[in-house]
């Protein structure tokens, strides 16, 4: 019988933890070797993904994202720079060219005051992408932190917010814009802007306010709680990522009704003014002439649709992204 030392064994012998021995072929027990950190270790290629990552990872192969993404970033050029696809000035008219159709350097032609809908087209965008994202930015942070402080502290002050949610809900929207904005005479965004947060904070509350609920009964927080971590800590820390998705979601999809809202008081003559360059504003100016000039009625409405499904679009994709039920 050969010495041990001698034996050159096709495999390799490895302990069960039992007080036995498992042969191992040599290519498990390479596999066993392997230091991490290889091309299929457990490096930092191979770390465990967030939810946020797994989100983004997912949009990326969405091309209903891809496409809402393009047009909304189409959308913040022009009104970033708008002389970058037009030369002209949306304040400059002719009265003899009223209700003309397209000429050269004028695709979309003129409406009823002699201007040129294509520019009035694009520095429109601009009215629209202000309004919107302040007034999603607006709702999203007050909401956030009112319906946030609700749900993590409850007791008397959840009871007092979630009275004064209910009457502002009460409030029909368009109505309190008519009455409200009436009597404003600024030419300016922001009492439009300042009437969408008023009215639409307590639907972004009543939002956070439900996830830090569920956020702070899991075991983490009370792990956290009971480690001694003080509230804003726990509030900040460990609630308020994991409590933010949906305020992510619904203000998305929010962004394109604030738009539209716009357009709808501008329309009412309640909303922006005018020498203010509004889609709302022109839509208004063009109706009484859909008949003999319906391009310019066509343009600025068509730039509306497109412009609000576009963000809608894009937060149905971050909606699926980030819900994991819909995984």
């Amino acid at each position: 019988m050969p010495e041990p030392s001698s034996y050159e064994p096709r495999g390799a012998i490895a302990g069960t933890g039992m007080g036995g021995a498992m042969d191992l072929a040599t290519g498990e027990a390479a596999t066993l070797e392997r230091v991490p950190g290889g091309p299929e270790g457990g490096g930092p290629d191979s770390r465990p993904r967030s939810l946020w990552s797994d989100a983004w990872r997912d949009l990326r192969r969405n091309p209903v994202f891809l496409l809402s993404a393009l047009v909304i970033l189409f959308l913040v050029v022009i009104s970033i720079w708008p002389s970058a696809i037009t030369s002209g000035n949306p304040l400059d008219c002719d009265l003899a060219k009223a209700q003309d159709g397209s000429a050269p350097g004028h695709p979309f032609g003129f409406d009823g005051q002699g201007c040129d809908v294509y520019t009035r087209t694009v520095y429109g965008a601009r009215t629209s992408v202000t309004v919107g994202v302040c007034a999603t930015l607006g709702v999203a942070l007050l909401g956030s932190v009112l319906g946030g402080l609700a749900g993590f502290f409850g007791g008397a002050w959840d009871a007092v917010l979630s009275r004064i949610t209910e009457v502002f809900f009460a409030i029909p929207v368009v109505l309190g814009g008519l009455v409200l904005l009436s009597v404003v005479t600024s030419n300016s965004v922001w009492p439009v802007v300042g009437f969408m947060v008023l009215l639409g904070w307590p639907q972004i509350s009543r939002i956070a306010r439900g996830s830090v609920i569920t956020a702070r009964q899991n075991d983490y927080v009370q792990a956290a709680r009971a480690l001694g971590a003080s509230p804003a800590r726990l509030l900040l820390r460990h609630i308020a990522p994991n409590a933010v998705a949906p305020v992510i979601v619904v203000a998305t999809i929010a962004l394109g009704t604030y738009i539209s809202l716009e357009a709808t008081l501008s329309y009412l003559g309640v909303g922006l003014k005018p020498p203010s360059v509004s889609w709302g504003i022109d839509i208004s100016a063009a109706s009484p002439y859909i008949r003999n000039a319906p391009h310019a009625l066509l343009w600025p409405s068509g730039a509306l649709a497109v412009t609000v499904l576009a963000f809608i679009m894009l937060g149905d994709a971050v909606r699926d992204a980030l819900d994991p039920k819909l995984r």
